[in-house]
């Protein structure tokens, strides 16, 4: 289930400084993918080509998790112990 992201932030601007605080909004607002939801409906999605795209992002998230798994098990750093029977 996805859940409502940008519901509402406030940004404070100090000693008059605009240009950083609409940076970390923008920074804020890229994080929460709202301008990747905004590109993506600014044109009509096909069906066939949302299904597509929505696949594809299921996939290369189970990918990224399953390397970032492995990366974690190889790294002998991150074992419990990593010279089992010594």
């Amino acid at each position: 289930m996805r859940h409502a992201r940008f519901i509402a932030r406030t940004v404070l601007v100090q000693n008059g400084q605009v240009e950083e605080a609409f940076r970390a909004l923008n920074r804020i607002l890229g994080q929460e993918g709202v301008f990747e939801d905004y590109r993506r409906n600014r044109y009509y999605e096909k069906p066939f080509q949302k299904r597509r795209r929505v696949n594809f992002e299921i996939c290369k998230s189970i990918y990224n998790e399953d390397m970032e798994r492995r990366i974690k098990f190889t790294m002998r750093k991150n074992r419990e112990d990593p010279w089992v029977g010594r």
